[in-house]
């Protein structure tokens, strides 16, 4: 028997890989999706992910936001061939994330 990583353990392991977190998590919200345009029988199809990394540090919100999407790319593809959707994401270097409320 095969066992095959979940997209939500794919997307750690890569954004582990690329950015060096010093805090991740990858939250699948595909069933708050369900019958959505989008949205996948199986679900795995939404996503939000918090990432911390200094990494991002002196990086545009914008470039950030591009470089997560690159990293992820082959996650990305039509519903109907089980790709990835929609992917919220809340990037921050240690310091922004320090810095948050209640933080």
């Amino acid at each position: 028997m095969t066992n095959i990583p979940s997209r939500a353990d794919r997307i750690r392991d890569i954004l582990t890989g690329a950015f060096a977190p010093t805090e991740l998590t990858v939250q699948d919200d595909s069933a708050h999706h369900a019958g959505h345009a989008g949205a996948q029988a199986g679900g795995q199809s939404h996503f939000s992910v918090l990432l911390v990394s200094a990494a991002f540090q002196d990086v545009s919100r914008v470039a950030r936001s591009r470089a997560v999407h690159a990293a992820l790319a082959a996650e990305f593809g039509s519903a109907e061939l089980g790709g990835m959707h929609a992917l919220a994401l809340t990037l921050r270097t240690p310091g922004e994330y320090a810095a948050r409320p209640g933080g």
